[in-house]
């Protein structure tokens, strides 16, 4: 597995070896900033328990999630449709913060709330066909540090970064083609995340 911990963040630096693009900012506001805008996102996003259909059956899960964009975009994922809510005005600053350092425009966000360590996500790709193909998904983190693990979907390639309150990391290129991605749980923590991707539905 790679070591990504010994060293400043570089976000010019590709951290994976091969098949896709994986940039990691580290923190992109000051903590103050970082912890306003978790109370923000905490109180004023609409959320919902998160729901799958597994082996025919509907899961709901304890993790929370948004959904929001330029319009009422219809997402399906985990076998669950959902349509997105109008932009929240921090939700548009992340946005626009997002694609200032990103260079990309993103036109939704999904939302995610770990209420503890002990909720997680298993490995997926972030290819669903109203995606924007090889198109940048943005990652900001708000919250307790969490680790995030890739593994590459046919070759014995793996990477892991912590994602620390604050900080930014862009999936690029063939990364959702080639690698699977997770944040795995842990009973260590015990505070809450808030984690938003900005991607890009493609308009019909």
């Amino acid at each position: 597995m790679s070591d990504l911990f010994s060293h400043t963040a570089d976000p010019s630096e590709n951290l994976l070896p091969e098949d896709g693009v994986l940039n990691y900012f580290g923190p992109v506001m000051e903590k103050e900033q970082s912890e306003h805008y978790f109370r923000l996102l905490m109180d004023s996003i609409d959320w919902k328990n998160d729901e799958a259909i597994v082996f025919g059956k509907r899961i709901v899960t304890k993790r929370k999630t948004g959904w929001y964009g330029n319009k009422a975009y219809d997402y399906t994922y985990s076998g669950i449709l959902r349509k997105a809510l109008p932009w929240t005005a921090e939700l548009l600053e992340l946005k626009r913060l997002a694609e200032k350092l990103s260079g990309d425009t993103f036109n939704s966000c999904l939302l995610n709330l770990y209420h503890s360590g002990e909720e997680g996500v298993s490995w997926h790709s972030d290819d669903e066909k109203m995606l924007k193909p090889h198109g940048t998904v943005a990652s900001l983190s708000f919250g307790a540090e969490r680790m995030f693990q890739l593994k590459h979907k046919q070759k014995d390639l793996k990477a892991a970064v912590l994602l620390e309150p604050g900080s930014l990391l862009l999936m690029k290129g063939a990364i959702q083609l080639n690698w699977l991605h997770s944040l795995p749980k842990t009973k260590k923590m015990k505070l809450p995340r808030i984690n938003l991707t900005f991607r890009t539905i493609l308009e019909t």
